[in-house]
């Protein structure tokens, strides 16, 4: 049943800071306009603890401006981990091979400038840096992905974290060298003053006008491309590639971002749901990969790679996880993730572990082998490095990647844009945690382009990778297309 997220309607008045708080903020604001004055531009950052009723994701939809930036991440089932952003004080971009790099750096330059509380709590639950990368270096280059840079980070100016019962609000400013304290503080009391929060709405059942569902490249084309793929492998080029489609959802009004966010909170807990606003765009999705989370000297990671449907029936269901665990083609995927993503840890690692076995992972539509992975860091390597260090992963990529790298849009025929590239979060301390953006879908009005993709291998069948794409498809559209 499709139903709003069950919280009260809370009033403006509900996050304004109290007199403490003001007074903190207003002492970290005289230190960061010093040290724009010194610098150009410096921080200002208060953290403060949040009513346990506060949804992050209903706040931000409900107080969102028309077309500023906003950014929804969450997985309900671990703990009612979410983190949501407002507005941004400033953007962080990159592009080319180097782009993780340059946007760390520029991070960590403006967390050594900032005028901030301690870090206290859980792993982003204060200064925070949000946003996403392009699945290559050099992509959203066309039109419709133009809102979503290559590597593209905000500082939000609200953030709202929440873990388990522990909730928490960040507001942020940025100070320039012509700005007083007062001015800071005033922003941020106006900002405060318009949060809000609603129960996320439901979509319309019977909305007027026809949908219309098209790929943007013939099946046909998809199936061929495969086929010349598998060509290259047999012929020794490579172990394997993973190869995408994108589908088309003309709707006869703009698609609806909240409504959709919550019906796929309700019916993928177990996944990272992302909602991610630029203008009138929005990139949405539930997905089940993790690329990397970082805290500390800790990190943990999953191979996630070989994929069957789900059945309604409990011993068909069973059967077909069977199958998937017993599949030499799904293990031989599984194990070349595996693998890279090892290779890739280890030069930064005391050690790295995975598990012995795969095991399978169970999503409301489909299943996939899972290998969790975990590192323990020799030095302190950034989130958003080591993200950059991982991605892509011979999932979403393929083996050797610098192979794949020219045949995957030569064979596709479409920009990925943030497909399948990461899209998360780092704090302060470079702590962070970064998705694999699958199970995905650009809005913008009425049109929604989603996005699904294979891997494939040396025994891969056309036929059988385009039904994979179509099984992949189900997290999206009957959502989008009703």
């Amino acid at each position: 049943m499709l139903r709003g997220v069950s919280v009260s309607l809370l009033p403006a008045d509900r996050f304004a800071l109290r007199p403490a708080d003001r007074a903190r903020f207003e002492r970290h604001a005289e230190r960061a306009v010093k040290r724009a004055r010194q610098r150009g531009e410096a921080l200002a950052s208060v953290t403060v603890r949040a009513g346990d009723e506060v949804d992050p994701a209903a706040v931000a939809f409900a107080s969102r401006r028309a077309g500023e930036p906003s950014f929804v991440f969450e997985q309900p089932d671990r703990a009612g981990s979410a983190l949501a952003g407002l507005g941004c004080v400033r953007e962080l971009e990159g592009r080319g091979l180097g782009r993780f790099d340059v946007v760390a750096r520029a991070w960590r330059q403006l967390v050594e400038t900032a005028a901030a509380d301690p870090v206290e709590g859980p792993p982003g639950s204060g200064l925070v840096a949000v946003g996403g990368f392009a699945f290559s270096p050099q992509g959203g280059s066309t039109p419709h992905w133009a809102p979503f840079p290559s590597a593209s980070l905000h500082v939000p100016e609200l953030a709202l974290h929440r873990r388990a019962a522990e909730i928490r609000l960040t507001v942020t400013a940025l100070a320039r060298p012509d700005d007083t304290a007062g001015d800071l503080l005033a922003r941020v009391d106006r900002r405060l003053a318009e949060l809000r929060q609603a129960p996320l709405p439901l979509l319309d059942p019977e909305p007027v006008g026809r949908v219309r569902v098209a790929s943007t490249m013939p099946p046909e084309h998809y199936e061929a491309a495969v086929a010349r793929a598998v060509e290259r492998i047999r012929a020794g080029a490579l172990e394997k590639i993973v190869l995408a489609r994108e589908v088309a959802v003309h709707a006869p009004a703009e698609h609806d971002v909240p409504a959709i966010h919550g019906i796929l909170r309700e019916a993928f807990p177990g996944c990272f749901l992302f909602a991610v606003g630029r203008g009138s765009a929005s990139f949405v999705g539930a997905s089940p990969e993790l690329l990397l989370r970082r805290e500390g000297l800790r990190a943990s990671t999953v191979a996630l790679a070989g994929s069957a449907r789900r059945s309604a029936d409990p011993a068909v269901d069973d059967h077909l996880g069977e199958q998937l665990l017993g599949s030499e083609k799904n293990r031989a995927e599984q194990a070349i993730v595996t693998r890279r993503i090892e290779r890739a840890l280890r030069p930064h690692s005391v050690w790295v572990t995975a598990a012995s076995e795969p095991v399978v992972a169970k999503m409301a539509n489909i299943q996939h082998l899972a290998t969790p992975i975990r590192a323990q860091l020799a030095q302190p390597v950034g989130a958003v490095e080591l993200a950059g260090l991982l991605h892509p992963t011979p999932a979403v990529g393929g083996e050797p990647f610098t192979t794949a790298a020219p045949l995957i849009p030569a064979l596709e025929g479409l920009d990925r844009g943030w497909y399948a590239g990461p899209v998360g979060w780092t704090d302060a301390s470079e702590d962070g945690e970064w998705c694999v953006a699958l199970r995905s879908a650009l809005l913008d009005g009425p049109v929604a382009r989603c996005y699904a993709g294979v891997g494939v291998v040396a025994d891969s069948d056309p036929e059988a990778e385009l039904a994979e794409t179509e099984v992949k498809l189900q997290a999206l559209l009957p959502v989008l297309a009703g």
